[in-house]
């Protein structure tokens, strides 16, 4: 699969879920930090407003993650990877990977964990 029509998956399943993800980073402790955030399309990459401390770790560690929750019980998650860019109080993303991701039955979750991940972007 070509990279311009795996992107023109990506922009049909970001169109699905919406315009509002959460924006996943890494703190200088090494923490996770998740927002909520509102992102648009600008050519290839996702473009939206971030606060002081989103701007700050995505600029220190550019390698960040978008994360849409499921439409429905059951469903998928769409969770897509890529670089990110600081400039102004906004984070420009250029997506590198995108799946649609969910937990998996499996026979005994307290051993096991399994999960039912659709590639989009890879």
């Amino acid at each position: 699969m070509s990279v311009p029509v795996a992107l023109d998956r990506l922009r049909e399943e970001v169109a699905r879920y919406g315009v509002h993800p959460f924006i996943l980073t890494v703190s200088d402790s090494g923490r996770p930090h998740a927002v909520a955030a509102t992102m648009a399309w600008d050519g290839d990459e996702l473009i939206g407003g971030c606060g002081r401390s989103t701007a700050a770790f995505a600029g220190a560690r550019p390698d960040i993650s978008l994360l849409w929750p499921p439409l429905e019980p059951d469903g998928y998650s769409l969770i897509v990877d890529g670089t990110a860019k600081v400039e102004d109080q906004q984070v420009r993303v250029r997506p590198e990977r995108a799946v649609l991701h969910r937990s998996a039955p499996s026979p005994d979750p307290l051993k096991s964990c399994s999960s039912d991940c659709v590639p989009i972007l890879k």
